[in-house]
């Protein structure tokens, strides 16, 4: 891909990828192969599941090779297999190098946006227990890549893994070489919600999931029109229906959209960062977004007059504070609040809660992304976060007693934290559970979530005791939630957390892990990787029913990426 058209999301350069290598004795070539933990996703045209390697050592003769066996044995159904294909990627492996940032990498796997144009090595192929592609590829001296790449059937099921291996390569003039032992890893089958440039979008971004009373999954996230950057910009919240378990998406419904309010354009009118909420006791549904108004100067921070459609100062918002204290859009951030009482096909006009709720010298006041929820006493919560000019950011929550007529906001949990997620406990107090920016420069021990707990609704916290030592992060949106079940008549509940599972930049290793005692231990056994590859990291749990955990997640493979769970499978029952 390039220069603009440069997919913001997939780097591959993975330490601890399973390699396992074979010679032949007759000439001077040696196979690798090797796997990545990463979802193979619907509607994603090339899903990578095998690459080979082939070493052509010294200056040995010409060498072509003239067919690859590849098997798939491990693959649970190959009728959720529609295609499988094998492309030559030359000297270059594709695992490009990291620079920097997750949205400095390009999305280089998929051949159909390569700038490399790698070649096709035969045709498409039917899913088989055994496949020969045949072709005439000459290696070049040193390594020569190929992937085997698969497209995945619509009516897959989301249960079910795919596996490939290679048993055999010819090569012209010698003996096939039979490369060694198959590898263990087996890829698990998603769904691209949302890619780049899926309705004409540049990117999707910070994704939230809720399950409707009705059983319906409602999955929002940032539409970014223009570019994968945060406010300011032409930023929508968009939101996907799915009435069938997360199998198929219904088209993409905008929830918040400012358009041109205040006569600005909608570079200047963004809306993002959304927070979906299922009240459990009623039909309503809400989606809470952060709108941000125009742009506030570097140096005065105060409001920009004269911006017009051919200013494009919005794209460098990200140097600036763009909230300030007040209440008017010109001087703050505005909290949004819109609300569906038809099961999340339709929305209302979004209603401002900025004046209802927010501290005047607060600078921000802002929902976190991700979902809220319903207490067990009908109290609606929203996780929430701002910024006070003396001590920093802070997260906190944001409730309504009355069935989401009124709202409060409450104190602060934890200072010098931003993004949140809640869940209730099973005794009925109140976690939150906080990104700490001072992560990105903690290692080890030393690094860790934020972890708080309230039970008069954040009037007073108490820190957990696996606060900043436990849950390691690499400063990102985490999501924290509580799933009820019932095993042999008894009803039990868990803490699931989801987040990158590293401790430092770059973001990657997208893991859910278990905690069975209220978060007090997240035992290792309990750790379910997703995906190894690089990303932007933030994702969002949902119980799609008592036996099947759903998430939505940005994964390295699309921008928004659902896998359907069952229970079983995180709790390591047969």
């Amino acid at each position: 891909m390039k220069n603009s058209k440069v997919r913001l999301l997939l780097s591959l350069l993975l330490s601890g990828v399973l390699l396992i290598g074979c010679s032949r004795k007759d000439t001077n070539v040696t196979v690798y192969l090797s796997q990545l933990q990463v979802p193979v996703l619907k509607y994603r045209e090339h899903n990578p599941v095998l690459q080979i390697k082939v070493v052509v050592n010294g200056d040995s003769p010409s060498n072509v090779i003239t067919s690859v066996t590849v098997h798939t044995e491990g693959t649970d159904d190959l009728d959720d297999i529609k295609a499988v294909r094998l492309f030559y990627m030359g000297r270059d492996s594709l695992w490009i190098k990291y620079e920097t940032t997750p949205e400095k990498a390009g999305n280089i796997l998929d051949p159909l946006y390569n700038e490399l144009s790698p070649l096709q090595f035969g045709p498409d192929m039917k899913p088989a227990p055994s496949i020969t592609f045949k072709g005439d590829q000459l290696l070049e001296p040193g390594n020569n890549y190929f992937w085997v790449m698969v497209k995945i059937a619509e009516n897959a099921n989301l249960h079910h893994k795919v596996n490939a291996g290679c048993s055999r390569i010819k090569i012209s003039g010698g003996n096939a070489i039979k490369p060694g032992a198959d590898l263990p890893v087996k890829q698990r089958i998603g769904v691209a919600v949302r890619k780049h440039m899926d309705d004409r979008v540049d990117t999707y971004r910070v994704p939230g999931l809720a399950t409707t009373t009705k059983g319906t999954l409602l999955a929002t996230y940032d539409v970014r029109h223009i570019n994968s950057h945060d406010l300011q910009g032409d930023i929508d919240i968009g939101l996907s229906r799915s009435t069938d378990g997360g199998n198929t998406w219904e088209p993409m419904r905008i929830v918040h959209d400012m358009g041109t309010w205040g006569d600005l354009p909608q570079t200047y009118n963004g809306v993002s960062d959304a927070c979906i909420l299922v009240d459990e006791n009623s039909d309503n549904i809400y989606v809470a977004g952060f709108w941000m108004h125009g742009l506030h100067d570097t140096e005065t921070r105060q409001w920009i007059e004269g911006l017009t459609a051919g200013n494009d100062a919005w794209k460098y918002q990200q140097e600036r504070k763009y909230s300030g204290a007040g209440f008017e859009p010109k001087q703050t951030g505005q909290f949004l609040i819109s609300r569906s009482m038809d099961d999340g096909q339709s929305w209302s006009e979004p209603v401002n809660l900025i004046r209802m709720c927010k501290e005047e010298e607060w600078e921000l006041w802002a929902v976190a992304p991700g979902r809220g929820i319903t207490l067990d006493d009908g109290t609606l919560v929203f996780p929430s976060q701002g910024r006070d000019p003396k001590k920093g950011g802070f997260s906190n929550i944001t409730y309504s007693k009355d069935g989401g007529l009124s709202w409060e906001t409450s104190k602060p949990a934890y200072y010098r934290t931003n993004e949140c997620a809640v869940s209730q406990l099973s005794d009925g107090a109140i976690m939150l559970n906080m990104k700490y920016g001072q992560n990105r420069e903690m290692r080890g021990r030393q690094n860790g979530r934020t972890v708080a707990v309230t039970t008069d609704l954040g009037e007073t916290w108490v820190e957990h005791p696996t606060s900043r030592n436990t849950l390691r992060e690499p400063a990102c949106m985490g999501s924290i939630h509580r799933h009820v079940y019932t095993e042999e008549g008894t009803r039990k509940s868990i803490l699931l957390f989801s987040n990158p599972d590293v401790d430092h930049n770059p973001r990657r290793r997208t893991t859910i892990k278990v905690s069975f005692d209220d978060g007090m231990t997240w035992p290792e056994k309990y750790w379910l990787l997703l995906d190894e590859g690089y990303n932007r990291g933030y994702s969002c749990l949902t119980s799609i029913d008592e036996e099947t955990i759903g998430i939505i997640y940005e994964g390295s493979q699309a921008d928004m990426t659902f896998e359907s769970i069952p229970l079983s499978e995180l709790l390591r029952k047969p």
